[in-house]
């Protein structure tokens, strides 16, 4: 069992690092929600008796995690705009 828990969080760290290339912000921190939630989620799944549904059930609460995330960073950068460009009319 923890082999196969060790290989699950091998292949997420693998792709986590590999599989943002060539993507936007938004696709990133999705990407890394669902990793770092589908390794959370192994982890405690092992502990309940079963690492696939903690992996899956953890990917998808990390997914949303990181969509939420994603939605915050970009309120601040349009409120940071916005103030910039009022600052740059005040001029």
């Amino acid at each position: 069992m923890k082999r196969h828990l060790n290989l699950l969080l091998a292949a997420s760290l693998a792709i986590g690092l590999t599989g943002c290339a060539g993507m936007n912000t938004s696709q990133q921190r999705a990407l890394s929600g669902t990793t770092a939630g589908a390794a959370g989620g192994a982890i405690f799944g092992a502990i309940a008796g079963n690492a696939g549904l903690g992996a899956g059930i953890g990917a998808g609460v990390g997914l949303l995690g990181g969509y939420l995330y994603d939605q915050h960073k970009q309120g601040e950068e349009r409120a940071y705009q916005q103030g910039y460009q009022q600052g740059q009319q005040g001029r």
